[in-house]
């Protein structure tokens, strides 16, 4: 069932990566998919797991069938997963996102400005469709870990062990009822590297409004929203990975068990899911 806005929504904002001003303009669609027409282009491509070209830093979509002849791709938008993220806590499956740059505007960091923003608009009716995985999907290696069993109910855990003292061998259960506590978790990083990113050219705007920072004393650089922030925010980035499948975890009927993962096992788990969601 076809689920969209009932009005075109607009909005600008900087970028995260490359500190570019980007402007996106969202259309209701009858098309049953989620499509990116970038930098002027009159062929969109599907936000689809089969589209991503990269996950290093934060999830690339591409238009595969656009390649130039040095292999790149003509077409890409980065930083995918927020606005992802937002269109499957709402169920929106149906939309032509039309955007000036190859990078999503990061906005607060989060994915609230988007919730809030197709809200404003409103959403046609969704009809919901539990699916579950006919067999256990997962990925082990090391300490990382990825796990999507089939069950009666949805269940989520994300684990984190970072060097900080919050989130040493730290976990959170995610809880329906407490969606705008992941809704609005900030993306975050270490204060210390920063400075490095940025000299490599990734991450030149950042800033206090758009990222929280996880800094040496055991502090953050600026208040929390919810206990745990940045183990939420892993949780967004997930549901805005998963969705590339075309189903959103709040429609799965399954435990999903995560550790120490990122965008590159988020993806690489969604791929095989994609091939053993069943509807149930």
């Amino acid at each position: 069932m076809v689920t969209t806005l009932l009005k075109e929504v607009r909005i600008s904002g900087n970028t995260l990566m490359k500190n570019y001003e980007c402007e996106v303009v969202v259309k209701p669609s009858e098309s049953g998919k989620i499509r990116f027409f970038v930098g002027g282009a009159d062929k969109g491509f599907e936000a689809c797991i089969d589209n991503v070209v990269a996950t290093d830093h934060c999830v690339v979509l591409g238009s595969k069938d656009q390649r130039t002849l040095l292999g790149g791709y003509k077409y890409q938008v980065m930083l995918c997963e927020h606005f992802m993220a937002a269109c499957a806590i709402l169920g929106i499956n149906s939309i032509d996102v039309y955007i000036s740059k190859a990078e999503f505007p990061v906005l607060d960091g989060s994915s609230k400005v988007w919730v809030n923003l197709f809200k404003e608009a409103g959403i046609t009716k969704k009809k919901q469709q539990f699916y579950t995985v006919s067999e256990p999907v997962y990925y082990l290696n090391g300490k990382t870990s990825l796990v999507v069993l089939p069950d009666k109910e949805l269940t989520l855990s994300y684990a984190v062990n970072y060097n900080h003292p919050d989130l040493i061998r730290q976990w959170v259960p995610f809880d329906v009822k407490n969606i705008d506590e992941i809704v609005e978790a900030r993306t975050f990083g270490f204060y210390r590297d920063l400075k490095k990113f940025q000299l490599l050219g990734f991450a030149r705007g950042v800033n206090i409004d758009n990222t929280l920072g996880l800094m040496d004393d055991g502090t953050y650089s600026s208040a929390l929203r919810s206990d745990k922030e940045p183990i939420k925010h892993k949780i967004l980035d997930l549901f805005g990975d998963f969705y590339l499948t075309g189903v959103s975890i709040l429609d799965m009927k399954a435990q999903i068990l995560v550790k120490e993962a990122g965008h590159t096992v988020h993806i690489k788990v969604a791929k095989e899911l994609k091939n053993k969601l069943i509807k149930i």
